[in-house]
């Protein structure tokens, strides 16, 4: 009976998946288009739960709590020891995966336990030293290598059983180097995008961390969100100018081109605008990842811009219950859209918002459903279903 509910519980993910393979193929299929946003909230069963099906994810989610290993190669350098430095700044979010993989029960000294092999390239790309990023990106292929050439594990499955986290631009230049590398193995990317072949349902999006200076959410209480919604940033990107030449002079609306604060600035006007505001727009572009972690934990439902960015933990929620999705095309439509949106409707959205808020949240110490065991999660259906070739 067990192995028949284990059987059950893997073909619906499987089915899910499967299905989530079809919708990246045609990227738009499941967005928001212009019309009635009725027909939008009514496919995306707002008051259920966030998981696209979680009578699979309970079982499966608990078995892997139960049997998950992972085994960590020996990196040879001090980099990922000097923890103060990777948990601070733009790349906290790997600094925190690598400190919670290390205290949790996933986490094994014996390879052959593991169900898949962690290779910390950042250990070496991050070291310390005047060094170019040439020489960087030689480090970084040189120990790659010489685990590929010390340990039996790699050839088994040309590496379609191993992962490594990449946050940094030298990373990707350096594993391009390594036959079957980015081909067979699992990539853990924070703002993945799929110009930097990144794979949906192969690897994994790895959510940002909110900055250690941002303010307590207002959460559910929504009697303070006055402002339709809400956008600061650089003009950088394609759909960020059009956003700005569209509704930088809109009056309920409050987009303004200026600078995000950095990880270490404490910029109260900023982030109280995440509190006081309905939807957060979030346009594609450098640190969309960021963007969407603070309206997330400030519970101002994200209205997402990017044609290709996947969304962290897509495989596993449902994104349209607690944010809304659009084409990059349809910015000039936004005002509109956003209005056509009902009260409940906002509700419900503004409450999964909030509901999804700890499955986004990174901590010291790993909490059970927190960013890491959902990136853990993600990992694991991978180790299931990724195929090598």
């Amino acid at each position: 009976m067990e192995n028949l509910k284990r059987g059950l519980a893997c073909f619906v993910v499987v089915f899910s998946i499967c299905f989530s393979i079809y919708e990246a193929i045609f990227p738009f299929s499941f967005q928001v288009w212009a019309g009635s946003f009725q027909a939008y909230a009514q496919g995306a069963r707002f008051h259920c739960e966030v998981f696209h099906v979680p009578q699979a994810f309970d079982p499966d989610y608990e078995e892997m709590e139960r049997k998950f290993k992972i085994f960590v190669y020996p990196h040879n350098t001090t980099a990922c020891d000097n923890k103060p430095r990777m948990l601070n700044g733009e790349y906290g979010n790997e600094g925190l995966f690598y400190l919670n993989l290390n205290r949790s029960r996933f986490y094994t000294k014996d390879p052959e336990k593991a169900h898949l092999f962690l290779i910390p390239i950042s250990c070496h790309s991050s070291a310390a030293g005047k060094r170019s990023d040439d020489e960087k990106a030689i480090a970084v292929e040189d120990f790659v290598k010489s685990l590929i050439s010390k340990y039996p594990y790699w050839n088994r499955t040309l590496g379609a059983d191993h992962f490594y986290v990449t946050c940094r631009d030298i990373n990707v230049t350096a594993t391009a180097r390594i036959t079957n590398l980015m081909k067979n193995s699992i990539r853990v990317m924070c703002t993945p995008s799929y110009k930097d072949e990144y794979v949906p349902h192969k690897d994994v999006s790895l959510p940002q961390r909110v900055p250690p200076l941002a303010r307590s959410p207002a959460g559910s209480n929504i009697t303070n969100r006055m402002t339709l919604a809400f956008w600061r940033g650089l003009n950088n990107s394609h759909v960020r100018q059009k956003l700005l030449e569209s509704w930088g002079n809109d009056l309920e609306l409050f987009i303004q081109k200026g600078k995000e604060p950095s990880f270490e600035e404490q910029d109260l006007v900023y982030h109280d605008a995440f509190n006081n505001s309905k939807y957060c727009i979030c346009p594609g572009g450098p640190e969309l990842d960021r963007t969407i972690a603070l309206a997330i934990h400030y519970g101002c439902v994200p209205v997402i811009f990017s044609d290709y960015y996947d969304l962290p933990f897509n495989d596993i929620i449902d994104w349209r219950k607690f944010s809304v999705i659009l084409k990059e095309s349809q910015v000039s439509y936004m005002r509109e859209l956003l209005d056509e949106i009902l009260e409940a409707e906002y509700r419900a959205l503004q409450t999964n918002t909030v509901m999804v808020r700890k499955h986004f949240q990174w901590n010291l110490l790993p909490i059970k459903y927190d960013a890491f065991h959902m990136t853990m999660y993600d990992l694991w259906l991978r180790n299931h279903f990724t195929k090598y070739y």
